[in-house]
């Protein structure tokens, strides 16, 4: 695993993209110079694509726009939250594999939030979670250390202690009593937690799994009538 200052000094610029949320979360960073962030609150299809096209303009010249082969590394989301989102961005980002060169690297949305708290805020014992459907959350824990779990699928029955919920994260089943809502900010929050290990190399970018799906082998048979 990676911090953010370790690959901002293995590569000079870096592209993150978070479509985990309803809300779309791309930067633009490069060593020694001013992070550069664009944001839009619609789906991923096309603003995912519109913002990074604004971060390139706003990174070049008015006649020279950066290129996007100047980009060394990308740094994507790859969960827990909308998983139209997430895949969104991976294909791109194997799109974009066979054309340029830029190394990947994914990071859990949830640690980033976990991690954040545990440092501007001191706080400890809590856990941060986002609607995994069926009645059940994704939850990553933070213990009286500050130290991170691992992030985990829990019933929503079983869910116990301090709980908060990232900002602009879609949920359908009832929220559990007494979590707290709290912002989802890369731009403000990845400075400050930019010596905390939270990246993984991600050769091939895909939306997380808690496990692999499994598949039931079918078997034809020829349709008789009733004997």
């Amino acid at each position: 695993m990676f911090t953010l200052r370790e690959l901002l000094g293995r590569h000079r610029t870096v592209l993150l993209l978070d479509s985990a949320s309803s809300r779309i979360q791309t930067g633009l960073l490069r060593r020694e110079r001013a992070a550069l962030w664009e944001s839009a609150e619609t789906d991923a299809g096309s603003g995912l694509f519109a913002c990074v096209e604004k971060l390139l303009a706003r990174a070049g010249s008015p006649e020279q726009p950066l290129h996007f082969a100047e980009i060394d590394a990308i740094l994507f989301c790859d969960g827990p939250g909308s998983v139209l989102g997430i895949r969104t961005a991976a294909v791109a980002l194997r799109t974009w594999k066979t054309a340029y060169s830029q190394t990947h690297y994914s990071y859990c949305c949830l640690a980033v939030v976990g991690a954040f708290l545990a440092r501007q805020e001191n706080l400890r014992s809590f856990s941060v979670i986002a609607d995994a459907r069926r009645e059940s959350w994704h939850c990553l824990s933070v213990d009286h250390a500050g130290a991170l779990g691992p992030l985990r699928r829990i019933p929503a029955a079983k869910l116990t202690g301090a709980l908060v919920q990232p900002s602009h994260f879609r949920h359908w089943s009832a929220l559990p009593a007494g979590v707290r809502g709290v912002p989802y900010d890369l731009a403000v929050q990845l400075p400050a937690i930019d010596d905390a290990a939270l990246f993984h190399d991600a050769p091939e970018p895909d939306a997380f799994l808690h496990e692999e799906p499994t598949y039931v082998t079918w078997t034809p048979q020829i349709h008789r009538a009733p004997a």
